[in-house]
């Protein structure tokens, strides 16, 4: 594997094209939970606008997304897409952090990621949003476009699943502190995303990409 193939010098490649992105766009950890709950399989614009909505009707917290009915908050946030299954999964979701907030944030990642991974809907790749956006925790977030650039610059070489892939890139940064690969693993993603949007797309656009990974339909597509 050349150094092409390694996930610290791609980091390095989009942090030096994109620069620092300060992600994740949100005002409190519990809007990251929220969030990240509500991102399952939709964009984020609309993700916004749902938030926005639990916003202005002053229910964007624990106690108020309990206080309305199951098809109240389904009405609410629909423009998040599978209003109905959300609504379910994030009344659930507030039911159990309200029982062990205390705890939670005294819990090591492992720890924590297990009790995450045990609530109803939330799957690894929404607990690690969670774990990295809103407890801070040095967890690396394994998204359809990671695996889209990793594949394509030669990280991955196939259909490897989600632990080992967040387990390999953790450990390369695993020489630094938890407080800066915090910052990087945030800052990593946030890149990928910002990277996946403007250039490698499904059909990806190869003019101007930083990386020249050579994958052979981007070489077709940009001709």
């Amino acid at each position: 594997m050349g150094e092409e193939a390694n996930p610290i010098h791609l980091f390095r490649q989009l942090h030096h094209h994109y620069g620092p992105q300060h992600w994740w766009p949100s005002e409190s950890p519990f809007e990251v939970m929220v969030g990240a709950i509500l991102t399952q399989n939709t964009a984020w614009e609309r993700v916004e606008t749902a938030i926005e909505n639990l916003r202005v009707n002053q229910l964007l917290s624990v106690e108020g997304i309990l206080s309305v009915s199951q098809s109240e908050l389904a009405e609410l946030i629909r423009p998040s897409g599978y209003f109905n299954l959300k609504s379910k999964r994030l009344q659930g979701y507030c039911s159990w952090y309200m029982e062990h907030e205390e705890q939670l944030w005294k819990m090591d990642t492992n720890r924590l990621r297990e009790a995450l991974l045990g609530v109803n809907g939330v799957g690894p790749e929404t607990a690690d949003d969670i774990l990295l956006y809103a407890f801070e925790r040095p967890v690396f977030v394994v998204d359809a476009y990671t695996r889209r650039i990793f594949q394509r610059t030669g990280i991955l070489s196939g259909d490897e699943s989600y632990e080992p892939i967040r387990s390999r890139v953790e450990q390369a940064f695993s020489a630094e502190g938890g407080e800066i690969r915090v910052q990087q693993f945030n800052e990593f993603h946030a890149l990928i995303v910002a990277h996946a949007k403007q250039h490698c797309r499904t059909r990806p656009l190869c003019d101007g990409c930083p990386l020249r990974c050579g994958y052979p339909s981007t070489q077709a597509s940009s001709r």
